[in-house]
């Protein structure tokens, strides 16, 4: 240890109070700063899991195309003044040429087509509105991992059933329907068709409960009159769920139809993620800060109490950047005591969170040791107390000791 390290040691335990306090400021900053983002992460985790049950990363799909308004050859006068929707069919030709070209990039994980139909259910004189939706059950729960949200029932029986329907608990609750009793649906078409019910979902999202059911994609398609051939929706999942937006641009090009990506079809729920983490880094980087004014105070409090030993170390032959190093090695000495506390108090109270149940489709309290946000803590709260500390220090080595002993 250096002549520089022991002069930074003596200031750090000549005062403890003083220190403990610095230090204290930078266990709270630390860890309120690592638990805060940690469980950041935990509700994007757990938003976007909740969101995957019943959303693909992508959707494909024909889009409603729009007349453009015809020009004149010579002056480009407009001739179609009001453009207005084509009324046609919203419906994929060719769909199982399109389902072989997306598999074949290289980002995707599952593609399954599906046929949405708006119905009603009926039974005896109670009726409600909702929508059943044709899968292919393997490829569906592949995609939705449905078997981890039934509460009754067997999911499997769906493949062996033409006539089964899986109905949301909110259906089944609304309408006093269990296992084997039959429903009857009414189609857009007109269609009425009975189907038995083979098993019940409960994914705590009360909209989809209350008015969703799966059913076979044939049977789908013969509640809307349509042919085999009938596909309204392919949906496609990825490796990367971020890269969606950027996977589904490849694939507009590649098939012609309209791609989107969860995040684009689910904008009101990524505005409110978005502003959540700008509250949270706010409010834990703040935090931070304040830690590191408390250092600052502490560091510029110590070089206006030791200017006559400063001046006397200066005259002994001491320069500017030594008496820098002194009290950065001071306020760093300071800073890796805090971030080894606050990461050992966020730990605690992440573990305890982690026991907490809170219920509902969360479950426990959607936290998680984030190593990364534990990286990034230790990281800037390293270079807050740098900083907290270089300031006062180039204070101090500015000091002329001329200066300080004729006063």
């Amino acid at each position: 240890m250096n002549i520089n390290s022991v002069i930074a040691k003596t200031y750090i335990f000549s005062n403890k109070k003083l220190t403990a306090v610095a230090v204290l400021g930078v266990v709270l900053g630390m860890s309120i700063y690592i638990f805060m983002n940690s469980m950041m992460v935990g509700f994007d985790k757990s938003s976007n899991a909740s969101l995957f049950k019943s959303t693909s990363h992508i959707r494909v799909y024909k889009d409603d195309e729009i007349s453009k308004p015809l020009l004149s050859e010579e002056k480009g006068t407009p001739i179609i003044v009001n453009p207005k929707v084509v009324p046609v069919k919203n419906t994929i030709i060719n769909p199982n040429l399109v389902i072989e070209t997306i598999l074949k990039q290289k980002d995707v994980t599952v593609v399954t087509p599906q046929v949405t139909s708006n119905v009603f259910y009926n039974n005896g004189k109670s009726q409600i509105s909702g929508l059943a939706v044709g899968i292919k059950p393997d490829e569906a729960n592949q995609m939705y991992n449905i078997k981890s949200f039934m509460v009754d029932g067997d999911f499997d029986a769906l493949k062996s059933n033409p006539n089964g329907i899986l109905i949301g608990s909110g259906i089944s609750q609304k309408m006093n329907l269990s296992i084997n009793d039959n429903i009857n649906l009414t189609s857009s078409k007109g269609i009425n068709r009975n189907f038995k019910i083979v098993g019940i979902f409960k994914t705590n999202n009360s909209n989809i409960d209350k008015t969703k059911s799966y059913i076979n994609i044939a049977s789908a398609q013969q509640l809307l009159k349509e042919g085999a051939s009938y596909i309204t929706d392919i949906n496609v999942n990825i490796y990367d769920p971020e890269e969606a937006e950027t996977v589904a641009k490849k694939i507009e090009n590649i098939t012609g139809y309209k791609a989107e990506g969860w995040k684009q079809a689910n904008e009101t729920l990524m505005a409110a993620n978005r502003m959540r983490k700008m509250i949270i880094t706010f409010v834990s980087l703040t935090i931070l800060l304040v830690a590191g004014f408390g250092i600052y105070n502490i560091l510029n409090m110590t070089v206006s109490q030791k200017i006559n030993d400063i001046a006397i170390l200066k005259a002994m032959g001491f320069k500017g950047k030594d008496v820098i190093r002194i009290f950065v090695t001071q306020a760093v000495s300071i800073g890796l005591m805090g971030v080894i506390g606050g990461i050992f108090l966020a730990t605690i109270l992440i573990t305890i969170l982690k026991k907490v149940y809170v219920g509902g489709d969360i479950g426990y309290f959607p936290i998680d040791y984030e190593t990364k946000k534990f990286i990034q803590g230790t990281i800037i709260g390293l270079v807050i107390t740098f900083f907290a500390g270089y300031i006062p220090a180039k204070k101090a080595a500015n000091v002329d000791p001329v200066e300080i002993f004729r006063k």
